[in-house]
């Protein structure tokens, strides 16, 4: 089951650990490359999708298929721009964010920026696992980008050593520190729980404030509410706070709280009782040296009676046999747990730890650094005063400022379709997007990249079965005697004319032909990028620069791809001349030829 099937994870680009599939099968490919990235990023390498060509099936989204961004550089510049701008008007700065992912990206954007500049506006990092989150960050280096790892190899300098952000775990924490412009990253990106929802409650009625979005909202949410054009003024929230039981109300959980424990040890004791009877009742007529019977001790009072049950529970605990046992044995019990294709079938009741076996005074919690809790749940696990959260429906005026700034890590529409022409799957699939960028990307694909595009609606299955056949066959000693082979890259290619046979063994085989073979058309095999063939051009000193999306060559010629179907096109222009066979020499030394 599953031989001959090979799973390999490639880089996505788009989080920290976010991978492409490729799964191959009698030598063709599979591709599942949802939510990629080609943008190298500070902490992440771009995608290696485009290094994949003419897979047989591509499974992709068409969630940012209407999107198109601007450059890093100048998008970066902007962001910053509209922080600074808010701080210096002696603004606060709240950055709705995930706990773990694209959040990384701002991070850094930040802690390089006002390392550079030296400011001193203070930044928060807010949520409940925000130490632990960077303490595993730092120990993934080798998963991020080249200049965040050969940083660290060459000066041990981790990029995730934070000297601009601090880490806070509660909100209490940031109460203790001045007021002041400052910039809180806080979680969750929605708004609709987390710290990021409580400080809009306080922020969002302050003009000087911004409230700036690194990511699109889900649909239903508070987030997307506030990124529509134009925003809403006022916005109804519900604030939830918990608070000490007191009074009648903690009189009445602690009554109730005893009545359970009391419940539960009758409960137990009834158990109990009924194991040790069944385990013992049948086995005390036994003539075993071994057992003490007081069935027939009547003289005993019944204090006695109770300590010979007390003695006669600790002498057969362990020594009791079986009705099939000739001698007294110690019990075995054999392990007839249950297994899976994962393991072991855990029982999680085994592993739940009871209340009296709970000391709080004796529990070690561990920290980082400073001694704080890794964890915010934690506090709530030392906290066993009795409480109970109130909830409150307000309204919030909506005056603070709002924006939008795409940090999601996802190429946009134009590089997606480059992208996919440059693939060029035999078929496509598309899923996860809205209904228009998904129909939009669609006709694209059907007219640019390949005659076969699915887009499955939900619960909806498709049949995307390759129309191939792959067959095994054998080279010959004598077929293989002739064959020229020409290396390219990690592998080596060659032209072959031959006929199908069959071996002994009744497997195909291919043989030499029993005539000339005809003569093909030359074909050449390779893969070139406009940007590496004008550096080569430049160094032959071929005077060469981009234009209008083509390479111009020196004063006539030029070069530009084609869109064919699955098939790297590249036009050459220009009239004949020496220059133009020179160029074109040139670009032929690039492939190999067959």
């Amino acid at each position: 089951k599953g031989e001959g099937i090979v799973i390999a994870p490639h880089v996505a680009g788009h989080l920290l650990g976010g991978t492409v599939w490729k799964i191959t099968k009698d030598g063709e490919d599979v591709i599942y490359a949802v939510d990629f990235n080609h943008r190298k990023e500070r902490h992440l390498n771009g995608t290696v999708l485009e290094s994949f060509v003419r897979p047989a099936v591509l499974i992709t989204d068409a969630y940012n298929a209407l999107n198109n961004q601007p450059s890093r550089r100048q998008r970066d510049q902007e962001f910053l721009d509209s922080i600074l701008k808010t701080l210096r008007a002696d603004g606060n700065v709240l950055l709705p964010v995930d706990t773990a992912g694209r959040v990384l990206e701002l991070i850094l954007i930040l802690e390089e920026f006002w390392a550079q500049h030296h400011l001193t506006y203070p930044i928060f990092f807010l949520t409940y696992i925000t130490s632990s989150t960077i303490d595993y960050v730092k120990s993934f280096l080798e998963w991020m980008s080249d200049s965040v790892a050969k940083s660290f190899e060459h000066t041990r300098d981790n990029a995730f050593l934070l000297k601009n952000v601090t880490l806070l775990i509660n909100k209490s924490e940031l109460e203790k520190f001045p007021d002041g412009p400052k910039v809180v990253l806080a979680s969750m990106a929605s708004l609709e729980a987390g710290f990021s929802h409580d400080i809009f409650i306080e922020w969002a009625a302050d003009v000087k404030n911004l409230v700036l979005f690194t990511e699109r909202g889900q649909f239903g949410t508070l987030a997307r509410m506030l990124q529509a054009d134009p925003p809403p003024k006022a916005v109804k929230m519900t604030l939830s706070k918990r608070i000490p039981l007191v009074g009648d109300e903690l009189a009445a959980y602690e009554e109730e709280q005893n009545r359970i424990k009391k419940e539960e040890a009758l409960k137990a004791n009834l158990i109990k009782g009924e194991e040790s009877k069944a385990a013992h009742g049948s086995d005390l007529a036994m003539d075993d040296p071994m057992i003490i019977d007081t069935s027939n001790t009547h003289a005993l009072s019944d204090v006695a009676a109770q300590h010979s049950s007390v003695c006669r529970d600790i002498l057969i605990d362990g020594f009791v046999p079986p009705s099939s046992s000739v001698a007294p044995m110690f019990p075995f019990y054999e392990n007839s747990s249950e297994w899976d294709d994962f393991g072991e079938v855990i029982n999680p009741d085994e592993y739940i730890i009871k209340e009296e076996d709970m000391d709080p005074g004796v529990m070690q919690v561990g920290g980082d650094l400073s001694g704080k809790l890794d964890e915010g749940p934690a506090s709530l696990i030392l906290d066993t005063a009795p409480s109970k959260v109130v909830t409150n429906e307000l309204t919030v005026q909506v005056k603070c400022s709002l924006s939008y700034m795409d940090f999601e890590g996802r190429s946009d529409g134009r590089s997606m379709k480059s992208i996919l022409a440059h693939v060029a799957p035999l078929k496509l699939v598309l899923v996860h997007g809205s209904a228009e960028a998904t129909e939009h990307l669609k006709q694209h694909c059907l007219k640019h990249v390949c005659p076969c595009v699915y887009a499955p609606q939900i619960e909806e299955t498709i049949d995307v079965t390759s129309d191939l056949c792959a067959y095994k066959v054998q080279l010959s000693e004598k077929f293989m005697s002739n064959v020229l082979f020409k290396k390219l890259g990690d592998y080596e290619i060659a032209w072959v004319d031959a006929e199908v046979g069959k071996t002994e063994s009744g497997m195909l085989s291919l043989l030499p032909l029993s005539k000339p073979p005809s003569p093909h058309k030359s074909v050449l095999v390779g893969d070139i990028k406009m940007a590496d063939f004008k550096q080569f051009l430049a160094s032959k000193g071929v005077q060469v620069e981009f234009a209008g999306g083509a390479l111009r060559c020196g004063e006539y010629v030029t070069l530009r791809k084609g869109s064919g179907a699955g098939i790297q096109q590249i036009i050459i222009e220009g009239p004949l001349s020496e220059e133009y066979y020179k160029i074109r020499e040139y670009l032929y030394s690039q492939f190999y030829s067959l």
